[in-house]
């Protein structure tokens, strides 16, 4: 299948579904949960980096 001939195929699934956010899903929540792993992560590599 090519692209010119994918694109409206995936259009119209793209149009079609319900969409949206999970209800249970808390944007707040995503984001701190994202941003205390990342910082774990960043504290984890610089007491593990002891080449300074």
């Amino acid at each position: 299948m090519s692209t010119a001939a994918a694109l409206p195929v995936l259009n119209l699934l793209a149009n079609e579904g319900e969409g949206g956010n999970h209800e249970s899903l808390s944007p707040y929540l995503t984001g701190g949960g994202g941003l205390f792993i990342l910082l774990l992560l960043l504290f984890v590599t610089t007491r593990f980096n002891r080449d300074r």
